[in-house]
């Protein structure tokens, strides 16, 4: 079938495809933070370690995204999603091979480095083929990174706990696969630039009222909700497995399957937002994720397993919804820099999710798991700075 891309029709097929690389894509990353009590066992790493595990992922996956997309936004690179594949594929085989806390770091790294080329450029992508249904394209897209993420922890359980670490190398043939479709949504994107002399289409340029100023005043904004949002997420994917077995007394697998429910509830909570967005607005979609999981969030620390296992389902679909609309919101400040902003966003919650993983695992060590879920209860409360947003867009019946 011959994709071909008009103005007013969202290109579903490079959507999907976008969607199914991205889930391929970050559920071989989430089998780092899956791994991590099977590491913490067999390396007899401390809770600071682990941190700095995810701390070396992070700040790689992080730091190189804003510079990815400023230069993607002067010359755009087609086939970079691949190369950025590349990049992940080794980082597993390393991974699986890894004898020591060094070389493992080292290993993460590498995944980290291709996550920081695939998500601006892919971000892109999906606006381009979204055709003006932003919210829609920017939820298709992230929501296979969510399912992908929920899924890792399935893999880790099924696979490499009972098998060990090795079994990470039979995971190469996913990476692979993401690079076959790669390559073809980087034809795909080719031509549509080659076609445009590089231009993109009219309702991606759309400019807005605000002040440079206001502009730049507003991404504060918006970057203030990222770090509440992804150090709170922090401390769920990457601690909740141990939160289980410690305060709880449940198995390694079984924490899993908790981690799961809690990921895939994220995934949810992510196609719903974008297209909700859509209809009624950025902000209005922003604010309820906001005033939506500040009570669950508060009382998951002090509630039964059962209750846990619920609330962690509702802070999940609720805390990712607004996600996709602060990437479509930041877009939309920004339109001739689209490049630029989603690996800003993109880079600065990775980096929010670094920090937050390091950090709390040392208040891990001094304290206790419980105790970090209590501190991290009142994160959502930061939230409340999206009162200030401004209205930049207009309602839509998408």
């Amino acid at each position: 079938m011959e994709l071909k891309e008009k103005n007013s029709s969202t290109v579903f097929p490079i959507l999907i495809s976008l969607s199914v690389a991205h889930f391929l894509n970050d559920g071989l990353q989430a089998v780092i933070p899956a791994i991590y009590p099977k590491l913490k066992t067999d390396y007899d790493l401390s809770f600071t370690q682990i941190g700095l595990i995810t701390l070396t992922f992070q700040l790689t996956a992080s730091i190189l995204q804003p510079l990815v997309g400023y230069y993607t936004d002067k010359k755009a690179q087609p086939y970079s999603l691949a190369v950025g594949m590349c990049f992940t594929l080794c980082g597993l085989l390393f991974l699986a091979f890894a004898t020591t806390f060094y070389r493992v770091l080292f290993s993460v790294a590498l995944i980290g480095t291709g996550s920081s080329v695939f998500h601006p450029e892919s971000s892109r992508i999906a606006r381009w083929a979204s055709g003006g249904r932003a919210g829609l394209a920017q939820s298709l897209f992230q929501v296979g990174g969510n399912a992908g993420t929920s899924f890792g922890p399935l893999v880790a359980a099924a696979i490499i706990v009972p098998f060990g670490q090795h079994a990470i190398a039979y995971l190469s043939i996913f990476a692979l696969l993401s690079i076959f479709i790669l390559m073809k949504v980087g034809k795909w994107y080719k031509n549509q630039n080659l076609n445009r002399n590089g231009k993109s289409a009219s309702f991606i340029h759309q400019p807005t009222h605000l002040s440079n100023s206001k502009r730049v005043f507003t991404v504060v904004l918006l970057m203030v909700l990222i770090f509440s949002k992804f150090f709170y997420m922090a401390s769920m994917q990457n601690y909740l497995t141990f939160y289980m077995i410690h305060h709880f007394g449940v198995s390694i697998q079984s924490s899993q399957l908790f981690l799961f429910v809690f990921l895939f509830a994220v995934a949810a909570g992510t196609i719903i937002g974008g297209p909700i967005g859509d209809k009624y607005g950025r902000k209005k979609v922003i604010l309820f994720s906001i005033f939506g999981i500040t009570p669950f969030a508060l009382l998951l620390p002090h509630t039964g397993l059962i209750l846990t296992s619920i609330m962690s389902v509702f802070t999940g679909a609720i805390l990712a919804s607004a996600f996709p609309a602060i990437i479509v919101y930041g877009q939309e400040l920004f339109p001739e820099k689209l490049g630029l902003v989603s690996g800003l966003f993109y880079g600065f919650a990775f980096g929010m999710g670094a920090m937050g993983s390091s950090l709390l695992g040392l208040i891990a060590d001094k304290t206790s798991i419980e105790y970090v879920f209590q501190l991290c209860s009142y994160l959502p409360l930061l939230g409340l700075v999206a009162v200030f947003l401004p209205d930049i867009e207009k309602k839509s019946a998408a």
